[in-house]
């Protein structure tokens, strides 16, 4: 993304904003001036949590050229409880591992670096949301595969 584009955008990808529609009720992400619904104009700007569960993924094999050593990589769409969906990373797990109704924490992260200026490109990603007594399992699962690839 380019970088006047990607500082414009700063507040919904920080704070993880979206819009609700007075008239109909639909959640937008990111955050839209009129509602793509029923073309209602009252709207207003709402934040969303930092959950959600997976409605789709693909594994990513063969990635543009800034994600080279993140390939492969799970790409999903995740639909958080006031309903809004975005296309988001899924990170710290086995591609294999993913499935769909999974649920998901999202986490502000470095998604990538831009140029020969090096600007830091940051966001969100998902990543698992283990019941309590499996997060100690994934963590040293994770630090595992990093080591592997490593």
């Amino acid at each position: 993304m380019p970088s006047p584009r990607y500082w414009r955008e700063i507040p919904s990808r920080y704070r993880l904003e979206a819009t609700r529609c007075g008239n109909c009720g639909r959640v937008s992400h990111p955050p839209r001036g009129v509602c793509p619904a029923c073309c209602g104009t009252d709207v207003e700007n709402i934040e969303l949590s930092h959950e959600g569960k997976v409605v789709t993924y693909t594994v990513v094999h063969v990635p543009p050229g800034d994600f080279l050593m993140e390939a492969p990589y799970v790409l999903a769409v995740v639909e958080t409880p006031e309903g809004a969906r975005m296309m988001i990373q899924v990170a710290d797990c086995d591609p294999a591992s993913v499935e769909i109704g999974m649920p998901v924490a999202l986490e502000f992260r470095l998604i990538r670096k831009e140029g020969k200026g090096g600007i830091l490109c940051y966001g969100h990603k998902a990543v698992p949301s283990y019941p309590t007594g499996e997060e100690e399992g994934a963590e040293l699962e994770s630090r595992e595969m990093e080591v592997a690839h490593a």
